[in-house]
């Protein structure tokens, strides 16, 4: 696949090595879930740095309704929790870990 928004990317990798882009990270995760696979490495685009890979885990995630994703969900990452809470406060938004943001964006996905 071919990312057009590297603010919003992320990339799993398998085991062997297997990079499976996307676009969004609203796109990786239910793809990651029904995959069931394990992978090496689940990462995620840092909004403030595109183009910069972070560990999806230790990242943190805001959905803020004016700062559109690829596919719809208006979510981003930051590696750093600061640059999370400095743009939710400049653009308002909500604040989730990668355990909640799972959650959510599976429950999102599992309405369509």
């Amino acid at each position: 696949m071919t990312i057009v928004d590297r603010q919003h990317a992320a990339e799993l990798v398998t085991k062997k090595g297997k990079v499976y882009k996307f676009d969004a990270i609203e796109c990786m995760i239910p793809y990651r879930v029904e995959s069931n696979q394990e992978y090496n490495f689940v990462l995620v685009n840092d909004f403030n740095n595109p183009g910069k890979l972070t560990d999806a885990e230790s990242s943190h995630y805001l959905v803020c309704n004016n700062i559109p994703s690829p596919m719809g969900a208006y979510l981003s990452a930051f590696s750093n929790p600061d640059h999370a809470n400095k743009m939710k406060m400049n653009k308002g938004g909500e604040i989730y870990n990668w355990e909640e943001i799972q959650k959510e964006i599976i429950r999102d996905y599992s309405k369509l």
